[in-house]
């Protein structure tokens, strides 16, 4: 009768088990609670914006070979956390994303799936096997987007390049940028060699070739008196002076929500021209809340090594190669971007009346800046006069920011203007991203060029070219998608661990410093006399000879395993903590479990005797 009951009780908690997940995968799976500390399973409101806006069925294929993947801990993981993201999104999608994992095995249909998106194959193992990794994904229409391969250095920015492709399917539209310029960037006829009988044309700077491939360009010249209806992102690049209709209408393009990525530059070096007229552009930011300094920057830390008129290299204080440390990597436009180049920086600061709008810096300068006035920067001949009393003022200057949020008309207190029928005073969705250089955009700051059997080949060797290019892509895109940042990673360091590596690596390394010059020094002394020559008339050692080499070798042996000692005594405490976490995993749980089971057969035993 007693083991009927415990039959019973053991199959009635099978039942309670099975229909618990049952119940949990049929109505609880879209809830989820994300107790991670960045909440990277959680997506932002613009990502949920950006889904909220399909309406027809969108597939994902996210392909991850299994098989090829084994032994490969870090992106087995990696995959895993893209592939919860990725469920995430089809979750809050009402059923308009369809998802669908995909193991592409080799010589398989789905293999060819993979290669037909376009995805990358990265090679792994001795053999050359694939390794995919990546996303294709497809609309109603029949059009394609994909991420080719998911880097783990970029997971960061995982949630953003998802969602930028979502936009892409769900809104696809050519992008209208319109470019508005003092300067040459498209080409020009050189007339100002003499030597030449006949003009000789200049080529568009590369820049501007890469962004005529990704999108529609579209001239504004300064005697225009407005800009185009459907511009999606205004590109200004050191303007000339402006009229005041025009002025207006980018002014207005800003205050209903459009996007401008503006470069303003104290002295374009670039093209060997005088300092532009920057004043139209620096009272549009002014009156925006940016102040422009055209005052240069020189960096110490930053500053680029050139060759000199005297044919030795020396560094230039004034032309700057901006590296991680000077890039703020949490913006999207900067992701993986290693260093920019450029040449007499002015400086940006946010204003008072800014105060509800964010500013956030995109590339600094080092703590060893200070700024000289432009006319004395350009009374300059020699470099390495900038050195001369040259105090950093231990100040970072910004070099180029990004402004979002509520910003006020530059008009608005024109009694004439501001009373236009559709004048708009202010708005609260400014996008903005202000450079104070243009010199990054010429070839000769990032890109080397080469002819190659009749084609022009460029090859950067900086990333300025990047920069212009994501800084573009980034504007273009939606609100909901700019509002995107970059996310905090799954994988965090342990730093309990970290902590015990440099406590041991502090206290052992000074002793297996000792060791090893200790066995070196005996190493020494055991070859020297063993390839001592013998006395004449004697075959071999004798036995004083033989009796050093032998107390050598001994030494060598008792250092060689003190050595070893040490070695293990640095991971000593690491292995303790291991030895826990591991009892933890897995003695705790059921001895809980088997404390809770105790428990509740001593309340049945009390319940039985009253």
């Amino acid at each position: 009768m007693k083991k009927f009951q415990i039959f019973i009780a053991l199959l009635s908690l099978a039942i309670l088990f099975i229909g618990a997940v049952v119940l949990n995968n049929t109505f609880l799976a879209k809830y989820r609670l994300d107790l991670t500390q960045n909440q990277v399973y959680t997506l932002s409101e613009g990502s949920k914006q950006i889904i909220e806006q399909v309406e027809d069925p969108i597939y994902f294929y996210f392909f991850f070979s299994q098989e090829n993947s084994e032994g490969m801990t870090q992106i087995r993981n990696y995959a895993q956390r893209v592939q919860s993201l990725l469920e995430e999104y089809a979750s809050l999608s009402d059923g308009n994303i369809k998802l669908e994992i995909i193991d592409p095995a080799p010589f398989s249909e789905a293999e060819d799936n993979a290669e037909e998106f376009g995805l990358t194959a990265a090679q792994v193992g001795s053999l050359g096997e694939k390794l995919y990794f990546g996303l294709g994904a497809r609309n109603a229409f029949d059009k394609s987007e994909t991420i080719a391969f998911f880097e783990p250095s970029k997971e960061s920015f995982l949630e953003y390049d998802i969602s930028q492709l979502l936009q892409q399917l769900v809104a696809p539209k050519s992008i209208n940028v319109s470019l508005l310029t003092g300067l040459p960037v498209s080409g020009s006829a050189n007339t100002m060699n003499p030597m030449m009988a006949m003009q000789q044309s200049q080529p568009a700077w590369v820049f501007y070739q890469q962004l005529e491939q990704l999108y529609q360009i579209n001239r504004v010249e300064t005697v225009n008196t407005e800009i185009p209806a459907n511009t999606d992102v205004l590109l200004l690049i050191n303007p000339n002076e402006m009229n005041e209709n025009l002025q207006y209408s980018i002014d207005q393009y800003v205050m209903n929500g459009g996007k401008a990525l503006i470069f303003i530059d104290p002295l374009n070096e670039s093209t060997g021209v005088m300092p532009t007229d920057s004043q139209n552009t620096a009272s549009l930011l002014a009156a925006w809340g940016i102040e422009y300094n055209p005052d240069i920057v020189l960096d110490a830390a930053s500053a680029l090594e050139i060759r000199l008129a005297s044919g030795a290299a020396g560094k230039h204080y004034g032309y700057l190669g901006l590296h991680s440390q000077n890039i703020n990597q949490n913006d999207a436009i900067n992701a993986q971007l290693e260093s920019i180049n450029g040449a007499s920086f002015g400086s940006l600061m946010k204003m008072d009346k800014l105060k509800d709008a964010q500013f956030e810096p995109l590339l600094s300068s080092s703590s060893s800046a200070s700024t000289m006035e432009l006319e004395q920067y350009q009374a300059v001949v020699d470099p390495n006069q900038l050195k001369v009393g040259f105090e950093p003022k231990n100040q970072v200057y910004h070099l180029a920011v990004r402004v979002n949020g509520k910003i006020s008309s530059a008009f608005a207190t024109n009694d004439e203007l501001n009373q236009a029928a559709n004048f708009k005073s202010e708005t609260d969705k400014a996008n903005l991203i202000v450079v104070a250089d243009s010199d990054i955009l010429a070839d000769r700051f990032w890109v080397q060029t080469s002819q190659f059997f009749g084609e022009m080949v460029a090859t950067p060797f900086a990333n300025n070219g990047d920069f212009v290019a994501n800084a573009v892509e980034n504007l273009s895109g939606s609100d909901e998608l700019i509002s995107i940042r970059a996310r905090g990673k799954f994988s965090r360091p342990f730093t309990r661990v970290n902590e015990l590596e440099l406590k041991a690596e502090v206290q052992f390394r000074q002793k297996e410093e000792q060791l090893q010059q200790k066995l070196t020094e005996t190493e020494n002394q055991l070859a020297q006399l063993q390839g001592q020559p013998l006395e004449a008339n004697q075959l071999v050692l004798n036995d004083k000879q033989q009796a050093a080499i032998d107390e050598f070798a001994k030494q060598r042996v008792k250092i060689r395993k003190a050595l070893r000692e040490v070695q293990h005594q640095l991971n000593k405490d690491i292995e303790a903590l291991g030895r826990w976490l591991k009892f933890i995993n897995i003695a705790v749980a059921p001895l809980c479990l088997t404390l809770l089971l105790f428990v509740f057969s001593l309340l049945l035993k009390r319940r039985r005797l009253t």
